[in-house]
């Protein structure tokens, strides 16, 4: 039996940090969407109960340090499933990139496996199993666009944004996201973004979602990352219509309403960096 899922990245549209935890996380409060840039897996189950994962990207583990590997181990488990299972994932959403690849393959492996070895399981019980892994699983599992609370793995669905277009740049750098947490100052008050983010998507409103746009760990990346804040002012300066960071970085995005702007950025960005998409919001929820 064989089948195949796809694993969409994420933006942030606003990441709040709200204070550090008991347990060592921080509490956030973000917005979350998902583009139609996204990584292919595929499934066949096997009769001798390994799980073994291949990439088409030779750089990265695919052993038990590969998500996607943690993923179907946790299914197994925890359903005692004697099959087993051989994984490929076709990487198309850059690595260390502030995009949830990784998240977004387990998310893709939890959906994908559960119906490779007729669990059953619902959506709620792999985003609860998710959230054992990262904090981004349990979004990725559902999808859509939503807002995540706690250490982000609390999740409320909401509508989709205004339509319009993606454009995402990566620097050649990575970022671990473990640093930027550590680094950032969880005392600091802070204004929220994330209300009149959620009111705008509620009412439609592009003009202020692009005013909304707010993400507190660039005052980490940054100043730590120069070429990032390059990209953004690169985006600024080539028509977008708002520009943002996403998650702890490298990737910037920019977003724009007319299809006449995106060459114009695509290729003002594509002097800059060689890593440049230009993709849409995506509007429906995994089924």
């Amino acid at each position: 039996m064989k089948l195949s899922k796809k694993a969409p990245a994420k933006i942030n549209l606003t990441l709040d940090v709200l204070g550090k935890r008991a347990d060592g996380y921080h509490e956030v409060k973000m917005v979350m969407a998902q583009v139609d840039l996204a990584d292919r897996l595929e499934f066949e189950r096997r009769k001798d109960g390994k799980i073994v994962v291949q990439m088409s990207e030779g750089f990265l583990p695919e052993d038990h340090r590969n998500l996607a590997y943690q993923a179907a181990k946790l299914l197994k488990d925890k359903y005692r499933i004697a099959y087993g299972v051989s994984i490929f994932i076709h990487k198309n959403i850059p690595v260390a990139a502030g995009l949830a690849g990784g998240s977004s393959d387990a998310a893709a492996t939890l959906r994908g496996v559960n119906e490779l070895w007729e669990i059953g399981a619902d959506m709620d019980e792999l985003a609860e199993i998710g959230a054992l892994i990262g904090s981004d699983v349990s979004f990725c599992v559902h999808g859509g666009t939503a807002i995540a609370t706690g250490r982000g793995e609390q999740i409320e669905h909401i509508d989709p944004p205004p339509s319009c277009w993606v454009i995402l740049a990566k620097p050649p750098t990575g970022v671990s996201t473990g640093e930027i947490y550590r680094r950032i100052d969880a005392s600091k008050k802070r204004r929220e973004m994330t209300p009149a983010m959620v009111e705008a998507i509620r009412s439609n409103n592009y003009e202020q979602l692009c005013r909304s746009l707010s993400n507190t760990l660039e005052e980490v990346t940054l100043p730590l990352y120069p070429e990032v804040g390059q990209i953004k002012a690169r985006m600024l300066d080539s028509g977008v219509d708002a520009a943002l960071m996403s998650g702890s970085g490298p990737t910037v995005f920019g977003l724009v309403d007319k299809e006449s702007k995106v060459s114009r950025v695509y290729n003002a960005l594509r002097g800059f960096c060689s890593q440049v998409y230009a993709v849409r919001l995506l509007n429906n929820r995994n089924a």
